[in-house]
């Protein structure tokens, strides 16, 4: 298995933004000290790869920084050109995972997950959707011709949705918080929307559910999972309640599942935002291990409680 880190094309931000850019050089240290093989940094996603799913002239505005201030506001981030090369370094990280995933069944994105982006705008801290970009990317290609977004961000993947709006071949299944953003959602294939305070027994139950019908329906060739760590208890937008071990079982079963029918899946970390990071980077570095045990057949030897404390831990790939 590869895994994939962007960290090093730093996003520059003001002091105090919200967005929790840290995680990413620490999930990246934890994972480089666990699995140190695994580790490589993508090509950055070409023009013509983003095209696949995104208007030329939004990608050229990007490149060129001639957006205009209004949309950068709607994506979070002010311009830069080292924005840029990290919203495409991210973009072709999920296409390269994608790539590891048809060879070997698991490929992993320490980041990616931009589930807001449309084909016209970014939104939400998203500039480029990475997902659509891979899956339309291995269809062009003649790599896949199904794919599956299992979208578990505890956001509406509304991006997604609308780029695979009536499109046989993608089946896009989200699982978010009814009231939380985007406020104006987008019909996925399947949404299942949960109300603010939702905790471990009922998101579990649901997902249990759920996730068969999806697989049967969307008979992919891939599976592009995102694994949100904002479902958190303690994630200050994420406004459900699931636990640590919650998200872990989560976890287990999408990524069990997938692996017992043989179907190929590429992992983004997607959305986090809690207070503490190490909780980001707990919840992230869990998804991490449960796919290396499960694709590469080593049971890691720490329970889940000792993660902070695994940095020597190696783990095959």
């Amino acid at each position: 298995m590869l895994i994939y880190g962007t960290d090093h094309f730093v996003l520059p931000l003001p002091p105090a933004h919200r967005f929790p850019m840290q995680k990413y050089a620490m999930l990246r240290a934890r994972v480089s000290a666990a699995a140190p093989h695994c580790m490589r940094v993508p090509n950055a996603a070409t023009e013509g790869e983003l095209a696949r799913a995104h208007d030329p002239a939004y990608i050229r505005s990007i490149v060129d920084g001639t957006i205009d201030a209004r949309a950068m506001r709607r994506i979070g981030f002010p311009w830069s050109q080292a924005m840029v090369e990290r919203s495409r370094r991210s973009v072709g990280a999920t296409l390269a995972a994608c790539r590891t995933a048809l060879v070997e069944g698991c490929g992993i994105n320490l980041a990616g997950g931009t589930h807001h982006a449309h084909r016209d705008r970014g939104a939400g801290f998203c500039v480029f959707n990475d997902a659509a970009v891979a899956i339309r990317t291995l269809q062009a290609e003649r790599a896949i011709r199904t794919a599956t977004l299992i979208d578990l961000d505890v956001h509406q993947g509304d991006g997604t949705a609308a780029l695979f709006r009536d499109d046989p071949t993608v089946y896009t299944f989200s699982m978010h918080g009814r009231g939380n953003f985007p406020f104006s959602k987008t019909s996925s294939r399947l949404d299942v929307e949960f109300a603010d305070g939702t905790g471990d027994a009922l998101y579990l139950s649901t997902l249990a559910l759920a996730l068969p019908h999806v697989l049967a329906a969307a008979a992919p060739d891939i599976a592009i999972y995102l694994a949100g760590a904002d479902p958190f208890i303690g994630d200050r937008l994420g406004r459900l309640a699931l636990t640590k071990e919650g998200l872990a079982q989560r976890d287990r079963f999408v990524l069990g599942t997938l692996a017992n029918r043989g179907i190929p899946v590429a992992i983004a970390m997607a959305g986090g935002y809690a207070d503490d990071v190490s909780d980001i980077v707990d919840i992230h570095f869990a998804t991490v291990r449960t796919a290396l045990a499960l694709f590469d057949g080593e049971t890691p030897r720490l329970p889940a409680q000792e993660d902070a404390g695994a940095g020597q831990q190696t783990l095959a790939c």
